[in-house]
């Protein structure tokens, strides 16, 4: 990997700026912004009507995700965003009163309101208690009953960091015949994510965190024997097998994930994504986490050296992500401090959380921490 050369297709570093804040939304690199303005251009001044050479991107992207996250393409489909999805699971399934959900205290709130809306049909929650910003596999599993129908955790926690042990969960999930749900937006594309072995059932993720896409393109994966439970509760013209049978009404729902498609894409997310997972594979995934793991390895140790002790201080590196936290004493004050300095992080729950990516580096690190040191 050539660092130096990534780094160029970042505009915004010339600038000086040091950004640390992917958690929350990435810059997009200038392969994503160029592939962005090819689709304005013809949108506005060439072919126009552009349709079907979106669907063709449309598939390109589909083959791409199915190679990130190890599943089928026809396996997924694209929504609004996460929470888009995981309504599609949550009202789309049988529910009875009594039946049982797993979630945790410290899960963002895009996986916790569309099941907590289930409670009106009778369904129960159960909240795993965190400890230090984990949620151990050990905790979950204490938690199942013979009712439990479902569980569902972020791949990654967006406050602490901690990367869950889906295998373990998954492996849980199987021996008890529970549907197991990913949020995988904190960690789709920066780390390795594999739906087939950690016994995924439902998927939902986002483009513009890691991914480095735009706002307003998520999308799901599922397995057929969960698509055969879930009816869905919105449909929509390319819904249908015979989508282009425009006059042809017929309610006959495509055997893919496409049935829980409604209607046209946002063909600029596409696109965009596209370029940025292209992007991506040609940096090497594994490569791509492995810096980000080294980074959030040194980044704890500086941190440490100033006497700030981070979120997930002895968590062992294979449940770590890009995701490091602190609590601070004046933390809004050393927040806007930092972003005077051309540090851009997140205030989250009166703590200051860094996300850098792959292509940050250790220097900038220092650099970040050596502000810090002045600050607190």
């Amino acid at each position: 990997m050539n660092i130096d050369k990534i780094r160029k297709q970042f505009p915004y570093l010339q600038s000086g700026k040091i950004y640390f804040n992917h958690a929350a939304v990435s810059p997009m690199p200038k392969p994503v912004v160029d592939s962005v303005e090819k689709y304005l251009f013809e949108r506005s001044a060439s072919q126009i009507n552009n349709y079907h050479a979106g669907l063709e991107k449309v598939e390109e992207l589909k083959s791409q995700l199915s190679r990130l996250i190890n599943v089928s393409p026809r396996r997924i489909a694209f929504t609004k965003s996460v929470t888009d999805g995981l309504n599609i699971l949550a009202q789309g399934m049988e529910w009875k009163k009594g039946d049982r959900i797993i979630l945790n205290d410290i899960e963002f709130p895009a996986n916790v309101y569309p099941f907590l809306n289930l409670t009106k049909y009778g369904v129960e929650i159960d909240f795993v208690k965190s400890k230090n910003g984990v949620v151990s596999a050990g905790a979950i599993e204490e938690m199942i009953t013979p009712r439990t129908k479902l569980i569902s955790i972020s791949f990654v926690q967006f406050l602490s960091g901690y990367r869950a042990s889906l295998e373990k969960i998954g492996k849980l999930c199987k021996e008890n015949d529970i549907i197991f749900c990913v949020d995988a937006i904190q960690g789709a594309g920066a780390l390795k994510l594999d739906f087939q072995k950690y016994n995924i059932d439902f998927l939902s993720g986002g483009s513009h965190k890691w991914l480095m896409g735009l706002m307003g393109l998520g999308f799901i994966a599922l397995t057929g024997e969960l698509q055969s439970r879930i009816e869905p509760k919105s449909v929509g013209w390319i819904s249908v097998q015979n989508e282009w049978d425009l006059l042809d009404y017929k309610l006959e729902l495509k055997q893919t994930a496409e049935r829980f498609q409604t209607g046209t894409y946002s063909f600029i997310g596409v696109f965009a994504l596209s370029a940025a997972l292209k992007f991506f594979e040609e940096a090497g995934f594994k490569e791509i986490e492995d810096r980000i793991i080294s980074n959030t390895v040194f980044f704890r140790s500086k941190l440490k050296e100033i006497g700030i002790e981070p979120l997930l201080n002895d968590v062992k590196s294979s449940n770590l992500s890009g995701i490091v936290t602190f609590p601070v004493e004046n933390g809004e004050e050393v927040f806007e401090r930092l972003k005077e300095k051309n540090i851009i992080a997140s205030m989250r729950e009166g703590m200051i959380r860094f996300s850098p990516h792959f292509y940050n580096t250790k220097e900038e690190i220092e650099t970040v921490v050596s502000e810090l040191k002045n600050l607190i």
